[in-house]
């Protein structure tokens, strides 16, 4: 089904060549929090995530995340610390948030990239948005119980081991 298709897969955001998103037509790059940029297990986003990010938006990429976490305090510690706009409890697949995102940051679906690494919320949200994605494999295997029966299906989507 191409709306769990993504538009390709990448091990990590950091493996996603700013210069080929920017050779693609790619302003605005909309990512998910949880073991796309912030392990699942920390509360922090790596060194080499932060740096990603910081060469984007000195590349003038627009970013923006959207998480579907709850934890509304820990989801706006990120942003913050990341310097992006965002929008949490996010309800992906749903592509609504993903509406709101690229409004919050000036930008049209045909820009856009959504960046995360579950299948059945990220790619699908995206894909009903009308923007391309990008599927990362998940910094960590801690996940919410429910992930982890979505993932064995999401693997087989995906043609991951």
């Amino acid at each position: 089904m191409p709306v769990l298709k993504p538009t390709r897969a990448e091990r990590a955001i950091t493996d996603v060549s700013v210069r080929e998103l920017q050779d693609a037509g790619i302003s605005c790059v909309l990512f998910d929090r949880d073991n796309t940029v912030v392990p699942r297990d920390t509360k922090a986003a790596p060194p080499e995530v932060t740096a990603w990010l910081d060469e984007a938006r000195g590349a003038g990429i627009k970013l923006c995340m959207v998480s579907n976490n709850f934890h509304t305090n820990e989801v706006e510690a990120s942003a913050a610390e990341l310097g992006v706009r965002v929008v949490h409890h996010a309800m992906k697949p749903a592509p609504f948030a993903v509406r709101r995102a690229l409004g919050l940051v000036g930008a049209e679906p045909a820009e856009a990239v959504l960046i995360g690494d579950q299948v059945f919320t990220d790619v699908v949200a995206g894909n009903l948005a009308g923007v391309r994605t990008i599927l990362v494999d998940p910094q960590s295997t801690t996940d919410l119980w429910y992930t982890h029966i979505f993932r064995v299906f999401e693997r087989l989507i995906a043609g991951r081991k």
